[in-house]
């Protein structure tokens, strides 16, 4: 239980008590990363079906990305546009890391962060909450995939600073095991939410998150607590891309809409 509730306090703004978890428990909270990210998804596919009823898809669209983020506190977000101004900075790797530890942002992660956001909002928009189902099932794969993508990052690279950071503790872990854990979740979440469009959504964040693990490698030989957050920001859009695809595609609608819940 302090496992999970260690997950929940790195993931998300939830209060933990601090006396109820403690770095042990954080080194271990990488099996729970999924979980957290249904939770997380499902908090905002339920206010999303809550104002689906008010608000038009654009502005409900805006309302559930910020949702995403409040529960994170921004968290990822930051994490992306640090990685951003590193990578996109043409410099060699020693310098990559000392210009993502820069706090301040510069136009290349205001570019990143600008780019994500409204690739998620025009995404979700351009599923029509009259038929929410779909919607409400992009909602939760985005935010599970975006979570499982952490620990899909972590199992397959070393991590990238010598000094140690926040995220060097999971460094110490093997994360093989919470790595396929996570990819079972996510298919099946995929799987009994939309059926073969859910697993090609799920199929496709995988892709999308080790071809960004791949590009971690080539600019700084692993990952950081930035690249993570970047992994997961980037992860979140692909679900909702994906259904909004098959659902425009002639001949993918019925892996979308059909047989599913009314």
């Amino acid at each position: 239980m302090r496992t999970f509730l260690a997950a929940l306090q790195f993931l998300t703004i939830v209060p933990v008590p601090s006396r109820a978890v403690s770095p042990h428990h954080l080194e271990h909270a990488a099996w729970f990363f999924p979980l957290v990210g249904l939770l997380i998804g499902a908090s905002a596919a339920a206010l999303d079906f809550g104002l689906a009823h008010l608000l038009p898809a654009p502005p409900l669209s805006v309302l559930t990305v910020m949702a995403l983020l409040g529960i994170s506190g921004c968290f990822h977000l930051d994490g992306l546009a640090d990685t951003a101004d590193g990578f996109l900075s043409s410099r060699p790797r020693e310098r990559i890391l000392e210009i993502m530890k820069d706090s301040r942002s510069g136009p290349m992660a205001i570019a990143a962060v600008v780019c994500v956001l409204a690739l998620k909002m025009t995404a979700l928009a351009a599923l029509p909450p009259e038929r929410w189902w779909p919607r409400g099932a992009a909602i939760l794969l985005m935010a599970l995939a975006g979570r499982c993508a952490l620990v899909w990052e972590m199992a397959v690279l070393r991590y990238a600073r010598p000094e140690g950071g926040l995220a060097a503790i999971f460094a110490k872990q093997r994360m093989l095991w919470p790595a396929a854990w996570a990819l079972v979740i996510l298919a099946a979440a995929g799987w009994l939410t939309l059926g073969r469009a859910g697993l090609l959504a799920a199929g496709a964040a995988v892709l999308v998150t080790l071809l960004f693990c791949l590009y971690c490698h080539r600019k700084i030989g692993g990952y950081t607590g930035d690249t993570l957050g970047a992994a997961c920001e980037i992860a979140e859009v692909v679900p909702a891309l994906m259904l909004v695809a098959l659902r425009l595609a002639p001949l993918a609608e019925t892996l979308l809409f059909a047989a599913q819940p009314v």
